[in-house]
């Protein structure tokens, strides 16, 4: 049985490369599906300007209609400190704080330099602390960056023990564009380890390159303890040009197997999924939902039906 945790991201970023915008009580819906099939952790909307990423305008309407049982297992994307002044009042308290480790993708996602980013993050943990949530030092183009190329792993490692960045729970690290290969995966984190202290590891990947499940395993390997994923592999970054869906949800879950998932709540996730990628006009990248739904009748991940 694996260690690894899987924090469902369909909501943020399976959602933000989508032309068709998924209504609000939709994707509360949503949220509430996932959780009751045991996913410990889900992503769930942005901070980023709603003109510029039209299917996250609706984020704070999002928090407002749920919990706070539920918002406690879910994180919103912050990439200022205005974001999380403005998150935090609307009621969430887990926020992920974004920003590039490539100056270039940096200011095409964000607007400004790697260490304008950095210099800010401070201010967002004093806010995100003084309300009694989490905050993740969340990196992205930690591999490569679509305008760079290969990024250095010691620019990483920099980042990660710079005291401005120890206020974080956690550290995520991003294969933004999912052209990282497993071996360089795990060197980065085994690498990276060290210097995170009692920050929890995360690895976020994306599919481009069909590695994304071997490369959050390789993930686990070099100490990460949660991974990312969206259902169907939907998504992307609208600002990282060569970007494709994130690993899916429904690969991660069947690899790792975790105590919560039996047959029959992977076929509830593979379902609701279908559903979704519909409603989207999207077509499904999982292969393990494309294998629960085989003439394989005896084996007992196939949905009967």
């Amino acid at each position: 049985m694996s260690e690894l945790v899987l924090r469902d991201v369909t909501l943020r970023d399976g959602l933000q490369l989508t032309g068709k915008p998924l209504p609000t009580d939709r994707k509360v819906a949503l949220v509430r599906t996932l959780l009751a099939a045991g996913i410990p952790e889900l992503e769930i909307g942005s901070m980023a300007r709603g003109d510029l990423v039209p299917p996250m305008a609706d984020t704070l309407d999002v928090v407002a209609a749920l919990t706070p049982a539920e918002l406690a297992r879910c994180w919103i994307w912050i990439a200022t400190p205005r974001h999380a002044e403005r998150a935090v009042a609307a009621g969430a308290r887990n926020l992920q704080y974004c920003f590039s480790v490539s100056d270039a993708h940096n200011k095409a996602n964000i607007g400004r330099l790697m260490q304008d980013s950095l210099a800010a993050m401070p201010a967002a943990v004093e806010i995100v602390r003084a309300a009694g949530g989490r905050i993740q030092l969340t990196l992205a183009t930690a591999f490569t960056c679509p305008f760079d190329g290969p990024v250095d792993p010691d620019r990483v490692r920099a980042i990660v023990d710079d005291p401005r960045t120890e206020g974080s729970d956690d550290v995520v690290l991003a294969d933004t564009l999912g052209q990282a290969a497993p071996g360089e995966v795990e060197r980065l984190f085994a690498s990276v380890a060290p210097l995170a202290g009692e920050r929890r590891l995360v690895f976020h990947g994306h599919d481009t390159w069909g590695m994304g499940v071997a490369n959050s395993l390789a993930a686990e390997q070099g100490g990460a303890r949660m991974v990312d994923g969206a259902l169907g592999g939907l998504g992307g970054c609208p600002f990282a040009p060569g970007a494709s869906g994130n690993t899916a949800t429904e690969d991660l879950l069947f690899a790792t197997r975790p105590a919560y998932l039996t047959p029959e709540v992977f076929g509830t996730l593979v379902t609701a999924g279908e559903e979704l990628l519909t409603e989207l006009g999207e077509e499904s990248r999982s292969k393990a939902a494309q294998g629960a739904r085989s003439k394989a009748a005896a084996f007992g991940w196939v949905i009967a039906g």
